[in-house]
């Protein structure tokens, strides 16, 4: 008789263990989040709770979620935005230097400037008369 309250004893203790330990378990991506200072806490506590229901399917999502977010950079996008502006600032230099080089294109083409090569060779043509040799037959 003993035995079987000792086995019954043992037995509720087991089930007692495991179901503290399922709900101890599933509480971990919230300690994570809590230790991180993460801004949505509550949401992965409230998950926890509901992967609880859907048999731990969504468990190893919320421990992603949880480990995601550091409170030293954030969701780490912050490089990647500072990056970002950067670059757009290049770009925007660029293309303030394509138009400047365009409208001084532009200018050079449209006010041709005579070269002084260019009128040596036009006055030498006016100047000079060409003289054919004259071939008798």
């Amino acid at each position: 008789m003993f035995l079987d309250y000792f086995a019954l004893g043992i037995l509720f203790f087991v089930i007692v263990v495991i179901f503290y330990g399922v709900i101890a378990i599933h509480d971990i991506p919230y300690e994570i989040a809590k230790k991180r200072n993460h801004p949505q806490q509550d949401a992965l506590h409230i998950a926890g709770w509901v992967s609880l229901f859907t048999l731990h399917a969504i468990w190893p999502f919320l421990w992603i979620w949880a480990t995601l977010y550091r409170e030293d950079r954030g969701w780490g996008f912050s490089s990647v935005m500072k990056r970002e502006q950067a670059l757009e600032d290049d770009v925007k230099a660029l293309r303030e230097t394509v138009m400047a080089l365009q409208a001084k294109l532009e200018q050079l083409e449209s006010a041709p400037i005579p070269t002084p090569a260019a009128a040596s060779v036009e006055t030498i043509a006016a100047t000079s008369t060409v003289v054919s040799p004259k071939v008798e037959v």
